[in-house]
């Protein structure tokens, strides 16, 4: 094992650079969720030269991307996931850029050293994890089958804070459009010739406001409205807005989802409209966490001299289509730090980190102990079949 180990470390640092520049590269040309043309095509690249095959687009996703290396011998199939795409206006405030790179230099590393291993190496790359058109691509991967003979699944996230920290409970997040369709007047000539659309909207924000007192601790609901209307004197011929409904668990998120529908059903009663509620995107799972995979990881960067710190929180109070992949193979997404600063989430200060050398050195680091955890995986059929068994236990007894 020792010398699988120290083959994957050599190949992440002579073959670093590389990946660093790519990081950069990503950087420099942000890209929002199913535009991620160029980092896609950047990372696919690379991995060709690296020898794997290559399916683009994957998953019905036209920036998503499948990477394969199929061993000579039987073993494990893991996937490396892949994340590239950024937050509209502000570009890499979540260090995707960093989580793309280091996922395909971890898959790199561990095709090096395979073919005496035993096993497939994959590497997922899956657009719109920040949301927006056909986001939260992990939805799509494991809708399309892409996981139904992966054994375990792998990524490390780029951290805000000078801490490590393991994997980590989400909310699930069903993201809907709400729209309406009146009927136009002049406002003040004939107003009661027209149907207002934003009535509707008006009664909907309001009756969602109401509906935050009488939810669980758990559930997160916040929206905009991003169509009110055209012109103060035209009565709203049609509006829309934008919600994520959240919770710890998908079932109470199913919950909310049918009381919203209500809610969306009598505005447009009250109003005369027509109103309609649906997905603008994939469902996001809440994550299922599996200890005993998440613990491989954190031996393993303690060997290469760094810490892991448990997650202060029961539910992080954010979303990730991780938490897809999650409801069907054991995976992790652990932390790894990228400042020695703790700045925000989603902020200017992420944007700095994730082009920093800090943030470049994480590659190396985070796909190197990557492959050692998926070396140690692999290696260890009982160690693999108590991962499978605890996966298995925790998506069966999954609660809010």
């Amino acid at each position: 094992m020792t010398d699988f180990k120290e083959k994957t470390a050599a190949f992440a640092k002579e073959h670093g650079k590389v990946y660093q520049d790519i990081a950069l590269a990503i950087h420099a040309k942000p890209e929002v969720s199913n535009y991620e043309f160029f980092a896609s095509e950047t990372l696919t690249n690379q991995l060709k030269a690296e020898g794997f095959e290559i399916e683009l687009p994957a998953a019905h996703q036209r920036t998503g991307f499948a990477a394969y290396y199929k061993s000579g011998k039987p073993g494990p199939v893991v996937a490396l996931l892949a994340e590239y795409d950024v937050l509209a206006g502000l570009g890499h405030g979540c260090g995707h850029n960093i989580f793309g790179a280091t996922s395909s230099l971890a898959g790199a590393a561990l095709k090096s050293v395979i073919d005496e291993l035993g096993g497939e190496v994959r590497v997922y790359g899956t657009p719109g994890e920040e949301g927006g058109e056909e986001g939260s691509a992990k939805g799509s991967f494991v809708r399309d089958g892409y996981f139904k003979d992966v054994d375990f699944a792998l990524c490390v996230h780029p951290g805000s804070s000078p801490e490590n920290g393991l994997s980590s409970r989400n909310l699930a997040n069903a993201p809907v459009d709400i729209e309406f369709w009146g009927k136009p007047a002049h406002a003040a000539a004939v107003p009661h010739l027209g149907l207002n659309a934003l009535d509707a909207q008006i009664l909907v924000y309001n009756a969602i406001s109401m509906l935050r007192q009488q939810v669980t601790p758990d559930v997160r609901i916040h929206g905009i409205i991003t169509d009110g209307g055209t012109a103060p004197n035209v009565i709203p011929e049609y509006t829309k807005s934008k919600y994520y409904l959240r919770a710890a668990a998908k079932s109470t998120v199913e919950d909310i989802y049918a009381k919203v529908e209500k809610i969306v059903e009598g505005a447009a009663l009250q109003t005369g409209t027509k109103g309609s509620m649906h997905l603008f995107q994939n469902f996001v799972d809440n994550m299922v966490l599996t200890p005993k995979l998440d613990q491989v990881w954190a031996e393993n960067l303690k060997a290469l001299g760094h810490e892991s710190q448990p997650q202060t929180w029961d539910v992080q109070p954010g979303s990730s289509d991780v938490g897809n992949v999650s409801q069907v193979v054991p995976v992790i997404q652990p932390m790894l730090s990228i400042t020695d600063v703790a700045v925000p989430g989603h902020s200017q200060g992420m944007v700095e980190a994730s082009c920093s050398q800090k943030g470049l050195d994480s590659i190396i680091l985070g796909a190197t102990a990557l492959a050692w955890t998926a070396i140690d995986v692999i290696l260890n059929p009982q160690l693999l079949q108590e991962i499978k068994d605890e996966h298995a236990y925790n998506v069966a007894h999954q609660t809010d």
